[in-house]
């Protein structure tokens, strides 16, 4: 039993993990204070979320996780989109031990299936930042222009009947 406990603890460490840490999130459509604070509102009524930073200036909220919490960036999204605007970009920044990534390969972040586009062969540990592509985490202008390298679930954000984010390093 001792030997099977080991076994198993081992498997766990060599695969990696990753906890996502917070998001920076770009809404566009903002024209005034107040829009910001619908945003603001909007996300921190997310159940997950537990505290933000707003800069006004550029349209960014950083947002920060509760401990132990599952994140659902498809949840932030919608909360944008409820306050009446958009996201026109996602970056997540993660804490990462011995996590391997392939080009191509989809892997799980929490409960999340990410999928690098651009990423080559590579170990992450620490903390880094990826940028989420799917069509509502980027502008529609940018989401044409990754189209073409992010495979055939791009479009839908579906594979399998699996919820897929795209991401690139």
């Amino acid at each position: 039993m001792k030997k099977l406990i080991i076994f198993f603890l081992l498997c766990i460490s060599v695969g990696g993990y990753a906890q996502v840490k917070k998001v920076n999130l770009r809404a566009s459509g903002l024209t005034c204070a107040m829009c910001s604070k619908a945003v603001f509102k909007s996300l921190s009524d997310v159940p997950f979320v537990d505290k933000i930073q707003v800069d006004i200036q550029q349209s960014t909220y950083e947002v920060y996780f509760k401990e132990g919490t599952q994140v659902n960036f498809d949840a932030l999204s919608k909360a944008v989109i409820d306050a009446g605007f958009s996201v026109d970009e996602l970056k997540v920044t993660s804490n990462f031990n011995g996590f391997k990534v392939q080009k191509g390969a989809k892997l799980e972040l929490g409960n999340q299936t990410l999928q690098f586009i651009n990423a080559n062969d590579q170990t992450l540990t620490g903390e880094k930042t990826f940028t989420l592509i799917d069509k509502g985490f980027v502008s529609a202008q940018q989401f044409k222009k990754y189209k073409l390298t992010a495979g055939k679930a791009y479009g839908t954000g579906f594979a399998d009947g699996k919820r897929v984010y795209h991401a690139i390093l």
